[in-house]
């Protein structure tokens, strides 16, 4: 009998479920030796070895099912990387102003609009052109603060969070831009944004330094360009250039526009930065500027973003149509951050934390306290040695050792008074005048709130150089303080007796989680351009080193 083929026993097996993620393997049992299958069978009975085709046939269906599951996995797998933030939708209608979704349901949340109002506006189609509520009292300088979490702000309702709004810059990342990012020179350090690159990705940064009108008078600013790029340098952050502007005298803000003109092909334009560093004062500005020359630009100044003091106008990326070759301007949230002073105080407090006019640097000691300390029949002065300064209610300054020529001289808002005590009296004095002499904070349920000043630092100051300020001492989110080891009306007075090296200690005390920076002096006013000095560069220095324009 002659041996029968594998086929006479076995049809081949299809595959039922294609799509299914098993796969499934075929496994024959292991052949025995030709003489062991000849004794335990007679001959011409038992299974065959499978033929070539079947042999074939078997391979190509376990091949193509294996195809299609690596090819179904594959297509998961890159749906999952392809996954990230997504813009806002550009079919929700928001306000002008601040970018808040519209809605009528809620009157006090952002975007609010009246019913009639929204019906009418969406028959036109003209959702585009209104302004919320919220906005509109903005506009009219009342303080309305929406945005909680961390790096949010106390008093008033909360409808949205920090983390929310930097969840809406994320996209930022994965996208083609050109990003403008925004520095407050009074808060040079506080409003940096160190991490911009988690925001921005690899795209190009033009930096903008505003409010350079509010520097002290005769500030040369030659000397204020030098410090911020040897700044930047030092943080390790890429730029394309540096420009000093003000928003409010539009100085330098043609040269940002020439450099966004420069740089933008075809792309869109992000103005980012910190929480009321001045972002859509800025974008105002930019428009102002534009429309002498540019139609596009012109018709975008009627709807324009809203600017107030409150820190959180803005709640949503705000498009903007400014430019005649494509891609458009982007008013964005601020991001806001938790270590500045602006997410301590109460929101009813928070317009006497911006400065309003041109700085003027307050020094002490004063003459009064130099007086108080010369001991009888003696012409030895203790300076600030044993005292105390409190800069309103927000910041503490103990002096534990000073050379007794030694001044300290605050830049920030006019509106925080500055007292110095004896600090043995600080404590008593602290809680007796906090909310009187001693504010922000201000009003009986904000002081009896108010946690304290209950971060402390001690500060070990090093100078070698007594012709210039040893350092300056920045609170994020308020100003600074830089530290004369010799004050200038001493040098003029009486210059032979003058130190040349020397160790200065003090205790600075903040609210929590407020920081404090150590940095080089900023060089203001008429005697920064005496002591400021140029670092000499090297060639490759120079070539890699950001120009800066005003």
């Amino acid at each position: 009998m002659a041996l029968k083929t594998l086929s006479t026993f076995l049809t081949p097996l299809p595959l039922q479920n294609l799509k299914s993620r098993t796969l499934i393997l075929f496994q024959f049992p292991k052949s025995r030796s030709l003489k062991a299958r000849l004794s335990a069978e007679p001959d011409g009975t038992g299974a065959a070895a499978p033929s070539p085709g079947e042999r074939f046939l078997e391979h190509h269906h376990v091949a193509e099912a294996a195809k299609l599951i690596i090819k179904e996995n594959k297509k998961n797998r890159n749906k999952k990387n392809k996954e990230k933030p997504l813009k806002a939708s550009k079919n929700v209608a928001s306000c002008y102003g601040c970018g808040a979704p519209l809605q009528t349901s809620d009157e006090e949340a952002p975007g609010y609009v009246n019913l009639e109002t929204y019906e009418l506006k969406k028959k036109h189609r003209q959702l585009r052109t209104v302004l919320c509520g919220r906005c509109r009292l903005l506009s009219h300088g009342k303080m309305i603060t929406a945005v909680g979490g961390h790096g949010g702000y106390n008093g008033g309702k909360l409808f949205v969070t920090a983390e929310e709004l930097r969840e809406k810059l994320s996209h930022l990342r994965h996208e083609k831009a050109l990003i403008v990012k925004l520095v407050d020179i009074v808060d040079f350090n506080g409003s940096f944004l160190s991490r911009v690159r988690d925001l921005a990705g690899a795209n190009p940064i033009i930096l903008v330094v505003t409010k350079i009108d509010l520097l002290p008078r005769d500030t040369d600013l030659n000397c204020v360009g030098d410090w911020i790029v040897e700044a930047i340098t030092r943080k390790k952050l890429n730029v394309l250039s540096v420009h000093l502007t003000s928003s409010k005298s539009l100085v330098g803000v043609t040269g940002v526009i020439s450099e966004i003109q420069k740089e933008k092909k075809g792309r869109d334009v992000y103005i980012l930065g910190s929480a009321n560093v001045g972002k859509s004062a800025f974008i105002n500005a930019l428009l102002k500027t534009m429309a002498i020359n540019d139609p596009v630009a012109a018709s975008a100044q009627k709807y324009k973003p809203i600017q107030s003091a409150v820190p959180g106008t803005t709640l949503g990326p705000i498009p903007i149509n400014a430019f005649l070759g494509g891609g458009k301007l982007y008013d964005t949230p601020g991001v806001h951050l938790h270590h500045r002073q602006t997410a301590v105080v109460h929101s009813e407090d928070l317009p006497s934390l911006a400065p309003q006019s041109r700085l003027r640097g307050q020094s002490f000691p004063s003459f009064q306290v130099r007086s108080d300390n010369v001991e009888e029949g003696s012409s030895k002065v203790n300076g600030l040695n044993a005292f105390s300064i409190f800069w309103g209610g927000l910041v503490r300054i103990d002096v534990l050792k000073v050379l007794p020529e030694t001044s300290l001289t605050f830049y920030g808002p006019n509106r925080l008074p500055i007292h110095v005590v004896p600090t043995e009296a600080a404590d008593e004095f602290y809680q007796k005048e906090l909310g009187v002499l001693l504010t922000p904070p201000s009003g009986k349920e904000n002081v009896e709130n108010w946690k304290g000043l209950d971060s402390r630092r001690k500060l070990q100051i090093k100078f070698e150089d007594v012709a210039r300020p040893a350092c300056d001492v920045a609170i994020s989110g308020l100003g600074w303080f830089s530290v004369d080891p010799i004050s200038r009306s001493f040098k003029i007075s009486e210059p032979t007796k003058i130190e040349t090296a020397g160790e200065l200690l003090l205790s600075v005390h903040v609210p929590k989680p407020v920081e404090i920076f150590v940095r080089s002096p900023l060089p203001v006013g008429k005697a920064g351009a005496e002591w400021y000095h140029y670092r000499d560069l090297t060639e490759k220095e120079e070539a890699i080193r950001p120009k800066w324009y005003f």
